[in-house]
Parts: C-alpha cells; sequence; structure tokens
C-alpha cells in the first residue's frame, strides 16, 4: 500500500519565515491521523465536564429490582457407598428429606431496571427475573415467585410481569404507582464508537451506583446466537448485579440495557454489552400492548464458518453461515435449502459475524420473499425462501433438545477400523450399537469408538459414541465409505475434513478436523 504523506519544513532567514509544502495528488490517501484530519477532542457543546448533573437528573428513574425463588438445596454426598449413606439421607444429606422429598430454600437475586413511563411500567432483562440458570435466551427460565422493585428514595412495590421475551432477553414489569420519575429511549442508530456513556444499576446489591465509559465497539456478536447477539460494547463498569439497568448518552437517552459481562473472575474487566435501543424499543412496545414479538424464521439450524470449517471446505473464514439442519415443513425446505449448503448472503445483505443470518431473518416482514445465495458443492446459486413466523421458544426448545449420551457402544460388536488420518477408531453404526446409545436404528454411520488425545479431533471436542453421519457432505454409511471420503479429499490436496456429528439425540453438528499428514 502506498502512503501519500505532507511534510512542512519551515525556513528561518533574517526573521523571515518561509514554508515549504509538498502537495499531494488530488485524491490521494492519506494516513488515518493526519495533521488536520481529526476533530480536536473537545467537548460538543453541551457536553458536561463532570457527569453529577446528568446522574443526579436520571437516578431517580433507576430501580433495583428484587427476586425470591425456592431452590432445592444439592448436597454431594461423601458417604456414597458406605455403611453412613443411609444415615446421611435421613438427616437431609443429598437435597432429600426423610421421605424422599427435595429439601428447599429460599434464594434472592438482585438486578436493575429502569421506569419507562409515569404510571409505573419498568423495564428489565428476562435473565433477572427467571429461575433457573438465569442464561440469557435459555428456554427453561421460569419466572420467580416475588418481584419487588425498589425505588432511589427506598420505597418498595410488588411487581408484576406485563410480558417477557426471552429471545431478546427483555421483560416488562409494572408496579402500581402514579407520578414517577422516568426516562425515555434514545436513538441508539446515531451511536458512534468513542462516544460516552453513563451506566446507572445495583452493581452487586449496592444501591444506585453510577458509573462511565465509552462505547468500546457496535454491533458485537457475543456468541449468544439469534436475532438479538448484536451488542453495544462498553467499558463503563458493569458487574453483577447491573443487568436490566440503563445506559445513557450525554442527552440522558437511554441507548442500551446492561446485559452482560465479559469477565473470567466474575468481575468488571472493562468489557460489558447493553442490547441496543433500535432492538429493545420495539420488543417493549409489543409487550406493553399486550402482543407478542413476531420474527421472522426460516426453519433450519446454522453455524459459523469457522476456521477449520473454512479451511475443510475451501472458503474464506467468517463469510456465511453452514446450514447444519433443515427443519422439514418450514420455508427453508420449501425453498430447497439442504444440511451443508453455505448461506452467503440474504435479501442481498452479506452474512457475516457482524449481520448474521438470524439477526437478518428475524428482522425480515412475515410472508417476504428474500433471495438467498448459497454455495452447494463449491456453486454459488440463489433460492428463494418465503419468511415464516418464528414458532414460541418451547416449541424450538422441543426441535432442539437433547440429552446425555447414555452409554458407550458395544467395542465386540461391528467391525472396528482404526483411522490414522483422523486419530479416530470407527466402526459402522449397526442398529445393535444404535439402541445402545439412544439413536434410532434407522441412523446410517460411523460410530467413533475411540478417540486418540493428541489428534486435531479431540481438539475439536470429538468424543467416543459421536456418531460421524457424513464427511465433506458424503455419507459414510460404513467404514470404508469415511476411509474413502477421507482418502479423496487427501487426493484433493484438503488439509482437513468437514465432518457432520450427531451427539445423542442432539442436532447434529459440523465439525472440520485437520488430516493427518503421512
Amino acid at each position: 500500500m502506498r502512503y501519500a504523506y505532507a511534510i512542512t519544513a519551515a525556513l528561518l532567514a533574517g526573521g523571515a519565515t518561509a514554508t515549504l509544502t509538498l502537495q499531494q495528488p488530488l485524491g490521494a490517501q492519506v494516513a488515518q491521523n493526519a495533521p488536520g484530519t481529526i476533530a480536536p477532542a473537545t467537548p460538543r457543546p453541551g457536553a458536561p465536564l463532570s457527569f453529577a448533573d446528568l446522574a443526579t437528573r436520571l437516578q431517580p428513574a433507576v430501580v433495583n429490582i428484587s427476586t425470591t425463588q425456592r431452590v432445592q438445596v444439592n448436597q454431594q454426598n461423601p458417604f456414597a457407598g458406605t455403611p453412613f449413606d443411609d444415615l446421611f439421607r435421613r438427616f437431609g444429606g443429598g437435597g432429600m428429606d426423610d421421605g424422599g422429598r427435595p429439601i428447599t430454600r429460599e434464594a434472592t437475586s438482585l438486578g436493575s431496571g429502569f421506569i419507562i413511563s409515569p404510571d409505573g411500567y419498568v423495564v428489565t432483562n428476562n435473565h433477572v427475573i427467571s429461575g433457573g440458570p438465569g442464561a440469557p435466551g435459555s428456554s427453561r427460565n421460569t419466572v420467580v415467585s416475588s418481584i419487588t422493585v425498589i425505588l432511589p428514595d427506598r420505597k418498595e412495590y410488588k411487581a408484576t410481569v406485563v410480558g417477557r421475551d426471552i429471545a431478546s432477553d427483555l421483560a416488562l414489569l409494572k408496579i402500581d404507582a402514579k407520578n414517577l420519575p422516568f426516562v425515555q429511549f434514545g436513538d441508539s442508530t446515531r451511536t458512534r464508537v468513542g462516544d460516552w456513556v453513563v451506566a446507572i444499576g445495583n452493581p452487586f446489591g449496592l444501591g444506585g451506583t453510577v458509573t462511565a465509559g465509552i462505547v468500546s465497539a457496535l454491533h458485537r456478536n457475543i456468541g449468544l446466537g439469534g436475532a438479538y447477539d448484536r451488542y453495544i460494547q462498553t467499558d463503563a463498569s458493569i458487574n453483577q448485579g447491573n443487568s436490566g439497568g440503563p445506559m445513557f448518552d450525554l442527552n440522558g437517552n437511554v441507548i442500551g440495557i446492561n446485559t452482560a459481562i465479559f469477565s473470567p473472575t466474575g468481575g468488571n474487566v472493562g468489557i460489558g454489552f447493553a442490547i441496543p435501543a433500535e432492538e429493545a424499543r420495539p420488543v417493549i412496545e409489543a409487550l406493553k400492548s399486550g402482543g407478542r414479538v413476531k420474527r421472522g424464521y426460516l426453519g433450519i439450524g446454522i453455524q459459523p464458518v469457522t476456521e477449520d470449517i473454512a479451511a475443510s471446505l475451501g472458503l474464506p473464514k467468517d463469510r456465511g453461515e453452514i446450514v447444519a439442519r433443515v427443519e422439514p415443513g418450514y420455508p427453508a425446505a420449501r425453498a430447497g435449502i439442504k444440511q451443508g449448503d453455505v448461506i452467503v448472503k440474504v435479501a442481498g445483505q452479506d452474512v457475516t459475524p457482524d449481520n448474521t443470518l438470524s439477526y437478518i431473518i428475524a428482522n425480515s416482514q412475515i410472508g417476504a420473499r428474500v433471495p438467498i445465495e448459497l454455495i452447494r458443492d463449491g456453486r454459488r446459486q440463489t433460492v428463494t425462501a418465503v419468511v415464516g413466523e418464528r414458532p414460541p421458544e418451547e416449541q424450538l426448545a422441543g426441535l432442539d433438545e437433547s440429552q446425555d449420551d447414555p452409554g458407550a457402544p458395544d467395542s465386540g460388536a461391528g467391525q472396528q477400523s482404526a483411522s490414522a488420518s483422523l486419530g479416530l477408531s470407527l466402526q459402522t453404526l449397526t442398529p445393535q450399537i444404535a439402541r445402545q446409545i439412544g439413536l434410532p436404528a434407522t441412523v446410517k454411520g460411523v460410530v467413533v469408538a475411540g478417540v486418540d488425545a493428541s489428534s486435531d479431533a479431540a481438539a475439536q471436542g470429538l468424543q467416543a459414541r459421536d456418531v460421524i453421519l457424513s464427511i465433506n457432505q458424503r455419507p459414510t454409511p460404513t467404514t470404508a465409505e469415511a476411509a474413502a471420503a477421507v482418502d479423496a479429499a487427501r487426493k484433493a490436496g484438503r488439509k482437513s475434513v468437514l465432518l457432520l456429528v450427531q451427539r445423542g439425540n442432539g442436532p447434529p453438528r459440523y465439525v472440520g478436523v485437520e488430516i493427518r499428514a503421512g
């Protein structure tokens, strides 16, 4: 790359100053930080030298949310298999009482929220008011038994749930009060990286706490999947208990809802994430009106094209998403989309980590006809799909439900074949082995009997009892077919192969595995 530059030299002679400037060609590229290209870092009109006035104005509308629920006591039994096992259980050990009933206790949790109307509507995260593990997007969350909203003046109100949306991790509460201070959503589409932001919430149950920072990144994908994995990243201190609290711009508008942190330690490390107002406001408006959020749906399971998958397909990484499964009867199946297709563009938009297929489709109009560009067997083609409506999360959970591996296959059944190329010991999946590992007898593939711990297959997470359904989109009903698929990839100069792997009754997924040299 050629860099155009300007040099200014000052020549002093007899008190006179002469300036020599080397002019650049018209339209030449200049350095991003060339003199004169960046506006001075001075506060824009109206920007405060202190956040004190802003915090004083906004804090009354930010609330603490306290929830209670009954949780089962789960105590490890140190006497299992000993004569003291029965005595341990009799006195409540292992979480069971004398009658074998689970022992529960009341647990509380704390979060944040903010009032959006004077009559008591409160916005927070769904996981703040949900039981169980509380993971955003989890379909197993259940509403807790009691929700209390605590205002900054310490007035407490019992709250009812107006509505909640699992996919976006948002919830709307209502308290019985009037003439409350409230705040409004702003326009997060105008937010820029480097803008100042202020977060107010209830970290670690300490009460109203104000922190400030800048917007570190936009459209950040943090691996949760789905239509709302598109966050504002900030270095404003966000900790446990900040969830559901507002992120403000310098005009006092809510541009985000603090939702998640990245933290190896559990505390703030300068990486927090907020749901943008542009995503949250339509959801909250739908919940407030008593309706439910409608989203577009194709009926496919997808995976990002990671480096290992891209290498096995001969494609660039981080471009497109691969179809791991197609649900019969849904729009994708009707459009002719197949397992193994790599979708690279939808409705004219490139599919990237920042602009995922889920996001594009979920925000498409239901009933719209959208062109979908995909790669199949190395060739690009375009199909047209009619966007359907996303089913309820409970129904989708049934489609994705998986279960634990039920046990190892009978190593004596069938013929084992050691694959030095992949570091896997394989055997043909017979109906008998399929029953032993909890799969229908109709499943065709090869079952992993062993994994070389030093192989790339082990590094990619393959385990004994996994079933390989295909290699490089070639079905592998026998070990001979598996060996032939690997050999074909090696002769084609490929350094890795794409495996379609089934584990238990979970949905199959693609894994790229390096071929060993030799």
